[in-house]
């Protein structure tokens, strides 16, 4: 019997073909996920000033740091260089960069129309999304790798939906995506927490 082959996401594509000349380098796999940290890191700072030309910077450089969230594990795998640790550092660097992204947005808005519920909507938005995420690693350490592994359509994987950072706030949709995101976010973690118990129950342990 076949197996099916899995569709791989666009911007994963994209990123091997981008460090395929980064092969020939000294550059380490590491070094990525440090500058796309870097990178998330700057992007919260700029949407915390609260002013419209910086937002639309950091929305870009955003996008960058989310990008570059593939491209360190294709030179990884390209060079034959993958690690626990750099596995790891990934998923923590994603993570800082995702909870920088919210809270500084949060703290951007705190002066416009949601005045003191901007900052709050940030902060959870932020918290759950690394907790989800530390979730899924927990689940990963324990059922491997396949478990947590995301299903994509057409090329586009559930994550893809950050990449709206751009688009959203360029349009001046800020706003209505950190209402969402401070909704949004936390019921996408009650509902990873539950299929981690149903998942654990039907193992027969927790």
């Amino acid at each position: 019997m076949n197996t099916p082959r899995q569709t791989i996401a666009w911007d994963q594509r994209l990123a091997r073909i981008l460090v395929r000349p980064l092969a020939r380098t000294s550059v380490h796999p590491n070094a990525i996920t440090t500058l796309g940290l870097m990178m998330g890191l700057l992007a919260g700072y700029l949407f915390a000033q609260g002013d419209p030309v910086l937002a639309n910077w950091a929305a870009g450089v955003f996008m960058f740091a989310a990008f570059i969230d593939h491209a360190d594990g294709e030179l990884a795998r390209l060079v034959n260089k993958t690690s626990t640790f750099g596995h790891y550092y990934d998923h923590v660097a994603v993570a800082v960069s995702y909870v920088t992204l919210f809270v500084g947005m949060g703290i951007g808005q705190r002066y416009g129309p949601l005045e003191d519920w901007a900052v709050p909507l940030g902060v959870v938005a932020g918290l759950a999304v690394a907790v989800t995420m530390s979730v899924r690693v927990e689940i990963e350490v324990r059922e491997g790798t396949e478990a947590v592994k995301q299903g994509s359509i057409a090329g586009f994987e559930p994550e893809d939906i950050l990449y709206m950072v751009g688009p959203v706030t360029w349009l001046g949709y800020e706003i209505p995506f950190l209402v969402a995101a401070g909704i949004g976010a936390p019921l996408f973690l009650l509902w990873v927490v539950w299929e981690r118990v149903r998942r654990s129950k039907g193992q027969g342990q927790l």
